[in-house]
């Protein structure tokens, strides 16, 4: 099918996000109809770390059709540069989310032949120069045939040893397919990052029988400088490569729901690092525990801030600062670079 790339002007980004952007049709209540929404980890991860005040460029493959162009014209009015972004006649990807009586949110997808999964060496060969932190993950990380190409970029780039690179597994059991295959498809990405976050939930499903202490310790042996395992409510837990662990507690909010949660929590890791001056290979190996407990509070609190709220809907710099910025331990980036 034909394809063609965006030009939506200069490129002026500091971080970048590849992977899908879909329409979530979201069913609040059973029995209700459901709502589209843009959606799909890699889309919701850029959109906060745009909202948190950082560039970010969208590297996304786009269906010409109607669907596709809301997603294009959302993507922009969110200010993020698309310039970067593959246009197909493919057709888009759809999620549907139902949220149970727990405001729990649980997905099907049709992802037979859209756009979404093509990516090949060349439409991912011409990153943006100025894109210092690149972050991939979700079911563009699993699904043939651009998940290989994908897992070949990231190994590329982190033997060139100049980017940040972020990885989120956010796995979906119903496309994973064969659970050793995951595992050892999660793992290469693993090795590649320098950076990871994953959810409780990925991890009971990759590995069933062994605990998250233990998953911690065996993926940050894989290479990365920081690994985070997320549990919900309960907040998050990490380890760095200097074997220090770290542990920060949940935000008791009032939640509507969960949908796009763990996509926020992850725009407020990359939004802490690249604050506290981490947003390259070297400088991530040396994050002290203070930091990693700053940049972990900052991801914690962006996440509660996005339930409170339905759907992927993170908050604006702005928003966080508001809760943030006072109370016994404030984050301490948000003098520097308020808004």
């Amino acid at each position: 099918m034909g394809t063609e790339r965006v030009d939506r002007g200069p490129a002026r980004a500091g971080c970048a996000v590849i992977g899908e952007a879909l329409l979530d049709l979201v069913q609040p209540e059973p029995g209700r109809p459901y709502v589209a929404h843009p959606g799909g980890g890699p889309l919701n991860i850029a959109v906060g770390l745009q909202r948190l005040g950082h560039g970010t460029h969208l590297l996304a493959r786009l269906s010409t059709g109607p669907l596709g162009e809301t997603l294009r014209r959302y993507a922009e009015a969110s200010g993020l540069d698309v310039s970067a972004c593959v246009r197909t006649d493919e057709q888009a990807t759809l999620a549907f989310a139902t949220v149970d009586d727990e405001q729990q949110a649980s997905y099907d997808f049709y992802v037979q032949g859209t756009a979404d999964w093509g990516w090949t060496d060349d439409e991912l060969s011409r990153l943006p120069a100025v894109a210092q932190v690149l972050h991939t993950g979700s079911l563009a990380t699993v699904l043939a045939p651009g998940a290989a190409a994908l897992a070949r970029l990231f190994a590329r780039l982190h033997g060139e040893g100049q980017r940040l690179l972020s990885f989120d597994p956010n796995v979906r059991p119903a496309l994973a397919g064969d659970r050793a295959a995951a595992v050892d498809q999660v793992e290469a990405f693993v090795a590649s990052a320098h950076v990871v976050k994953a959810s409780d939930e990925d991890l009971s499903w990759l590995y069933p029988e062994h605990d998250l202490d233990e998953l911690l310790d065996y993926w940050v042996t894989l290479g990365p400088s920081l690994v985070v395992i997320t549990s919900g409510a309960d907040g998050c837990q990490a380890v760095t490569a200097s074997g220090d662990r770290i542990v920060v507690a949940g935000e008791p909010v009032a939640v509507v729901d969960t949908i796009g949660a763990g996509d926020a929590f992850e725009a407020g890791l990359l939004s802490g690092l690249v604050d506290a001056g981490l947003a390259t290979p070297s400088a991530l190996s040396t994050i002290s525990p203070e930091v990693a407990v700053a940049v972990l509070r900052r991801a914690t609190l962006v996440a509660a801030l996005t339930c409170q709220r339905p759907g992927a809907d993170p908050p604006s710099r702005g928003e966080y600062a508001a809760v943030a910025g006072s109370g016994s331990s404030p984050d301490p980036w948000l003098a520097a670079r308020s808004r």
